[in-house]
C-alpha cells in the first residue's frame, strides 16, 4: 500500500513539475511576443515621427520664414530650434572663442556673442566672410566688444593661419556656414577640426541640402562633406541629441570631438 502511495506521489510530483515548466515556457513566450510587439511598434512610431519631421522641415524651408528671423533686429537666417541648441552648447562648453565661417548680416554672430557674454567674460566670436554686410550689426556695442570680423575666404592661408595663432591653447567651438559645396565644406572641416577642443563641437550647417531633405537638385554639399570627413576622423561623432527638437537645418551636422 505504501509503495502504491509513493508511486502516486511521485507521478503527481512529476506532473506538477511538467506543468510548471510548461507554464514558465508559455509565460516566457508570451513575454517575448510582447517585447517584439513593443519593439516593432517603437520602430514604427520612430519611422512615422521621422517622416512627419521630414515633411514639416520641407514645408518650413519652403515657407522661407527662416529668412525673416532676427536677433536684436539683425537678420539671422536660422531656425529657432538650431539657435536654441547652439546656446545650450555655448553654455555647456563656455568657449574662449567661437569661430563662425559665414557672417552675412551678422545677426547670428550677435546671437552667439550675446550668449557668450553671459557665460565667459572674455569670450569672443571670430567671424569670417568674403562679403559681410554688417553695417547695422557692427553698430551694437556688443559687436565692438565681442566680435572680430575677418574679411576673406575661410580657407585661405592668410585667414586660417591668423585664427590658428589667435586661438592656440584656448577652448574653441566652430560652426561652418559659408559656401555650401562639398569641396569647400570638406576643406573647412579639415582645417578647423584641428582647432576644436576635445569635448567641444564642429557644427556643420545646412546639411539638409541636396535632398536631406530639401533642395534635392543642389548637388553634393555639406552632408556629403560630413559623411566623407567622418570616414577618416574617428575623433568626431555625430551628436543626435542636439536634434531633439526634430526641426534642424543641420541633420547629422552636430559633430562632437571625443578625443
Amino acid at each position: 500500500m505504501s509503495e502504491s502511495v509513493g508511486t502516486q506521489v511521485g507521478k503527481r510530483s512529476s506532473s506538477i513539475t511538467f506543468l510548471t515548466i510548461v507554464t514558465v515556457l508559455s509565460l516566457a513566450l508570451a513575454g517575448a511576443e510582447l517585447l517584439l510587439a513593443v519593439h516593432y511598434r517603437r520602430q514604427q512610431v520612430a519611422a512615422e515621427t521621422e517622416k512627419v519631421a521630414e515633411n514639416f522641415q520641407k514645408f518650413y524651408y519652403d515657407s522661407y520664414v527662416w529668412q525673416k528671423m532676427k536677433w536684436l533686429g539683425i537678420t539671422s537666417e536660422q531656425t529657432p530650434t538650431d539657435n536654441w541648441s547652439m546656446q545650450e552648447i555655448i553654455d555647456e562648453i563656455r568657449p574662449d572663442y567661437i569661430i563662425e565661417a559665414g557672417t552675412f548680416n551678422g545677426g547670428t554672430t550677435l546671437f552667439y556673442a550675446s550668449v557668450l557674454s553671459y557665460v565667459n567674460p572674455n569670450g569672443k566670436v571670430i567671424t569670417i566672410d568674403v562679403e559681410p554686410q554688417v553695417a547695422d550689426a557692427s553698430k551694437w556695442p556688443l559687436w565692438k566688444q565681442r566680435v572680430e570680423l575677418i574679411v576673406g575666404s575661410s580657407v585661405e592661408p592668410r585667414v586660417t593661419d591668423h585664427i590658428a595663432q589667435e586661438v592656440r591653447d584656448k577652448t574653441v567651438l566652430v560652426t561652418l556656414d559659408s559656401l555650401h559645396t562639398h569641396d569647400h565644406v570638406l576643406k573647412e572641416m579639415e582645417i578647423y577640426s584641428k582647432l576644436v577642443t576635445p569635448g567641444s563641437y564642429l557644427v556643420v550647417q545646412d546639411t539638409n541640402l541636396n535632398g536631406h531633405p530639401v533642395l534635392p537638385q543642389w548637388g553634393p554639399g555639406p552632408m556629403e562633406a560630413v559623411q566623407e570627413f567622418l570616414r577618416t576622423h574617428d575623433n568626431f561623432v555625430v551628436d543626435r541629441g542636439r536634434e531633439k527638437f526634430l526641426l534642424t537645418f543641420y541633420p547629422g551636422g552636430w559633430l562632437k570631438r571625443v578625443k
